[in-house]
């Protein structure tokens, strides 16, 4: 081992993916900019269908009997390589300290985990203001456990025509034009009836591909899931910057 040469070292099976995101079993539509669409990531990751985690059973039954089945996957991609964990479902932050636990890699189960950050950035007398896929099954229960500040403000997209009813429909098709007029609608509802609100945030990973889209029709800073984990990438495989003494891969002299 002394002849000067670098090693490398093994251990696992796959490599150059940090992020394993745990997905719901469904069908509906996944387009760039969600979750579920690969080419939404600039870096690799690994998935796992978790089996029998259908969206009304998780939004709907919140999702009751499926901790274990989520622990399973996500030791799965843990084993494959992974070093850390997402779900692509706002509403499993009801799991989120049984998987940080039971999987031993840091995990953001939820986009509501942001919450509180955003509301710190957020100058006096401003808050955040969440939209979701259901106001009326996001529960107290789940705003607690992602540490959503209390009294944040809440609203549905299940009033619109497309895009609720396609994603907790599990339907096989869906006119995006269509979802992103519910989704500008409901945040149209959240700022008029909560003027104060000075950013949103996103809870539903399907809403991903419209962000640019509210954040152009209201003037407010978007925040969702496809953010976090880019940021929660940058933190599990930091960026490597060139060294100041070097100059196009050569030392430079002092």
């Amino acid at each position: 081992m002394g002849d000067g040469r670098r090693r490398v070292r093994g251990g696992r099976a796959v490599y150059g993916a940090a992020i394993g995101i745990l997905m719901l079993e469904a069908r509906f539509p996944r387009i760039p900019g969600d979750m579920g669409n690969a080419l939404t990531w600039p870096f690799p990751v690994h998935y796992r269908v978790v089996k029998g985690a259908s969206p009304e059973r998780v939004v709907r039954e919140r999702a009751r009997g499926l901790l274990e089945a989520f622990v399973e996957a996500g030791r799965e991609l843990v084993a494959l390589g992974c070093d850390g964990i997402t779900t692509n479902c706002g509403f499993l932050a009801v799991f989120q300290r049984e998987l940080a636990s039971a999987l031993g890699v840091p995990v953001a189960a939820s986009s509501l985990l942001q919450a509180a950050a955003i509301q710190a950035l957020l100058p006096p007398g401003r808050r955040v203001g969440i939209l979701t896929v259901s106001a009326a099954d996001l529960t107290a229960e789940h705003l607690r456990a992602a540490g959503v500040p209390e009294g944040t403000p809440v609203v549905g997209t299940e009033g619109g025509r497309e895009f609720t009813r396609v994603i907790l429909g599990d339907r096989d098709e869906l006119d995006p034009e269509a979802a992103e007029a519910d989704l500008l609608a409901a945040a149209e509802r959240l700022v008029t009836a909560h003027p104060e609100v000075g950013a949103i945030l996103l809870e539903c990973t399907n809403m991903c591909p419209y962000a640019r889209a509210i954040a152009e029709h209201t003037g407010l800073p978007v925040f969702d899931m496809v953010g976090f984990v880019r940021w929660f990438q940058e933190g599990l495989r930091p960026r490597r910057f060139a060294s100041p003494f070097e100059t196009d891969g050569r030392a430079r002299r002092a």
